[in-house]
């Protein structure tokens, strides 16, 4: 009985623990509405102007999940997609698994996140989305099969690749969503309604209403995750290929860049398949450039082309962060090249906000770093106090407190539009109790001390008033 459940398991998930079925369009094509994608379209954005950049005026994402280098080289679908473009062949993520590599390539760091576990980012974590607001720089993120705007959790649905099934298929989760992971964004009103799902990218591109910076996520068997390259590949050719060809997604001011999060080979060093398409690229078709890139230069390379700030952290780190070569020429830019290529697929529990076992609060940004943008360090007014001070590593777990970092703090968009936060005191580690004092900023310091009599934390947070 059990080896034939263990047969059963091995045919429908493969060895591998991936599904393996046979790619079918979610919908007719890919600027159709359908009703797979589960979440209604809200509207069209606004149409916003371009702001004119060095290299670009549009930038545009598309993660893909897990794959090791050479098994994506070897789709001809690839190989095709590299023929139209740059071929970064020194492309990599920054760490493993999948979830702080997505919220690295917002916000600069990790902060100790070290699992795929359920995380909040406190509001004084900047993003990209702060310095492309300062300069007018509009942005949204698709996620596909994300059923609303503001859910804050994974959703299971009837497969549309088995309709015959009656189990709900989890096709997308929050991990692979950085914006709804970092609370600078999501808890506030106007930045939530550009979390958008795939039925809004199709409204918003026949509209042309694609704003300049894009953030897209395929579900979990369009990004390989649950799939492989082969999955991917069919997708790919359903989705990107006949979007190149499309005006209101590509011209020759829009840049795309389509990398993986990870490879999948944790004992190799975490380079992935990654291409630079579109229109700005037109002069460089069927390239191949090997300068060592990591996550962190598609934040570097948006601030130098549009002459952004740094958010003072691994996105101001020449070594990790270099600018994409064909824009640098452009822009007179110098890439540091280091003797010692950095080692980015190291695991194990750093200290940060997200360790529970060695958590430290969010430190401040390294206020004397310059970017490749040229602008200042962002620090939403302050230039002081922060971050807290406290920066030796406690384990909260042997304390037995919960690190609010895990808490969900339930921002719930509602019908009219506005925002409310569910989350109740009661919420909160049961040790600790709140103090908050207003910096002459304007802004609120929470800290949460634990109420040990010999041990003292300091869990930090910076909150709009």
């Amino acid at each position: 009985m059990i080896l034939t459940l263990l047969s059963m398991s091995l045919a429908i998930f493969g060895v591998s623990g991936q599904t393996n079925p046979a790619f079918a369009p979610p919908a007719v094509c890919p600027v159709c509405t359908s009703g797979n994608y589960t979440g209604q379209n809200n509207g069209s954005l606004p149409i916003q102007p371009r702001v004119p950049g060095k290299a670009y005026s549009r930038f545009i994402q598309i993660w893909l999940e897990n794959t090791d280098f050479e098994t994506a080289q070897a789709s001809t679908t690839f190989s095709k997609l590299a023929s139209e473009g740059i071929l970064l062949t020194n492309y990599n993520g920054v760490t493993h698994p999948s979830e702080p590599n997505y919220v690295a390539s917002i916000a600069g760091d990790f902060f100790g996140m070290s699992d795929d576990s359920f995380y909040a980012l406190p509001p004084n974590v900047s993003t990209q989305v702060d310095l492309l607001e300062l300069h007018n720089v509009s942005w949204a993120t698709y996620q596909e099969n994300m059923p609303y705007i503001g859910f804050s959790g994974d959703y299971a649905q009837k497969n549309y690749l088995d309709p015959s099934s009656k189990v709900p298929y989890t096709y997308y989760k929050r991990k692979h969503n950085p914006f709804i992971i970092c609370d600078s964004i999501a808890s506030v009103p106007a930045r939530m309604n550009r979390i958008r799902n795939f039925n809004d990218f199709a409204v918003d591109v026949n509209a042309s209403a694609l704003p300049s910076w894009v953030y897209i996520t395929p579900n979990l068997v369009n990004d390989a995750h649950d799939t492989n390259v082969t999955f991917v590949s069919a997708w790919l050719e359903y989705f990107l290929v006949p979007l190149l060809n499309n005006p209101n997604f590509n011209d020759n001011e829009t840049l795309i860049l389509l990398t993986f999060d990870e490879n999948e080979d944790y004992k190799s060093q975490n380079t992935v398949y990654t291409l630079l398409l579109g229109g700005a690229v037109s002069d460089y078709k069927g390239t191949i450039d090997s300068t060592f890139y990591t996550h962190y230069s598609s934040l570097s390379s948006v601030q130098n082309n549009w002459g952004l700030g740094t958010l003072g952290r691994q996105d101001s780190n020449a070594t990790v962060a270099s600018v994409f070569q064909f824009q640098a020429n452009m822009t007179n830019h110098t890439n540091v090249v280091s003797d010692v290529t950095p080692l980015m697929n190291l695991t194990g529990i750093l200290p940060g906000v997200c360790a529970s076992q060695r958590w430290i609060p969010v430190t401040a940004p390294e206020m004397s770093a310059i970017g490749a943008g040229g602008g200042p360090v962002f620090t939403s007014g302050i230039t002081s106090n922060v971050s807290c001070e406290n920066t030796t590593p406690i384990n909260l777990t042997d304390m037995g407190l919960v690190n609010p970092a895990t808490i969900n703090p339930n921002y719930t968009m509602l019908s009219s539009n506005t925002k409310v936060n569910a989350t109740s005191s009661s919420t909160l580690p049961s040790s600790s109790a709140i103090a908050s004092s207003k910096s002459s900023a304007g802004h609120v310091r929470l800290c949460l001390p634990a109420v040990s009599s010999t041990i003292v934390y300091l869990l930090c947070a910076i909150l709009l008033s």
